[in-house]
């Protein structure tokens, strides 16, 4: 019973450092997205590509938001040295940058074409797609973390 309270309490704290996390990536992708192509004008279309600096510096935001928020309220140290937890969370995190990546073009570029309104906000289809792509991921990067870095 302990055990089962205990991984609730994880989840709840995952999905609350996940949610921190989306804001700061979601927020700065925002920004990138906003101001970057008014000095790479590739930026909105690159080779087929839409927004590659603004996903990845947001990306990159979010990652390490993340991983303090994980350390700090998440999960327990696991076996490994703070040196080796790091690398093997920067692993992980690379590798769910690509699939991140490769989710949004695929959301940007064939789903979400109109935007959304929210009545106090209109979502574009960028960001639409990026929020789509940070959900998805984010499922698989709970359970690769707690089971391979964490040890959990």
């Amino acid at each position: 019973m302990r055990e089962l309270l205990i991984r609730q309490k994880q989840v709840l704290f995952f999905i609350i450092a996940g949610g921190l996390s989306a804001i700061v990536e979601i927020g700065s992708f925002k920004a990138f997205s906003t101001y970057l192509p008014h000095f790479f004008a590739g930026e909105t279309n690159f080779h087929g590509i839409h927004y590659p600096l603004s996903n990845i510096f947001s990306t990159s935001c979010g990652i390490i938001t993340n991983y303090f928020l994980s350390i700090w309220f998440v999960f327990e140290r696991g076996k490994h040295s703070k040196s080796k937890e790091f690398a093997y969370f920067m692993g992980v995190s690379f590798v769910s940058t690509l699939l991140s990546l490769g989710f949004f073009q695929i959301f940007y570029s064939f789903i979400f074409k109109d935007n959304i309104n929210l009545i106090f906000y209109t979502l574009s289809p960028e960001m639409i797609s990026k929020i789509a792509a940070i959900l998805l991921v984010s499922i698989l990067n709970y359970s690769v973390k707690k089971k391979v870095i964490f040890n959990g």
